[in-house]
């Protein structure tokens, strides 16, 4: 997703799947990315979008155990003055069998219907970009990004 663009700072984290580590996630990108003094409606967005890739890790990735999930924010510059936030959230759980068929609106493999199938699309309706990588039995990685105001 990443097109020669200037890393203009980075951090990285890890911390177990647990809910609790959401709100986490959340806040260390917000934190993150107010170097850059991005709008309210875009640390909105960016927040939500981290919810849900974190969300999956926890509920799909590692089923019923706790694992591990890593997380990189970059602030990118484009060469132009414009600053992008890239996010990858990382597990390495059980991988997704077909992430195309995974990113269609309300698929889910929750039998008992608790989940409505929508953090994917969820992610994309935040986001400038969103890229999903996976392996079955060595996991999945998300990368957001989104655009922040020049």
């Amino acid at each position: 997703m990443r097109k020669r663009r200037e890393i203009k700072n980075e951090i990285r984290w890890q911390m177990p799947s647990l809910s609790v580590n959401e709100g986490l996630a959340r806040a260390m990108v917000a934190a993150f990315c107010a170097q850059v003094k991005p709008t309210a409606t875009e640390i909105a967005d960016i927040k939500c979008a981290v919810s849900e890739a974190v969300t999956n890790c926890t509920v799909h990735a590692y089923r019923d155990t706790v694992g591990e999930i890593r997380i990189t924010a970059r602030l990118l510059g484009d060469g132009n003055g414009g600053t992008s936030v890239e996010v990858e959230i990382k597990d390495k759980g059980c991988g997704i069998p077909d992430v195309a068929c995974a990113r269609q609106p309300l698929y889910t493999t929750d039998a008992e219907g608790e989940r409505s199938g929508m953090g994917f699309t969820v992610m994309e309706s935040f986001c400038d970009g969103v890229n999903v990588s996976s392996r079955i039995g060595r996991g999945t990685t998300v990368t957001l990004l989104k655009r922040l105001h020049k």
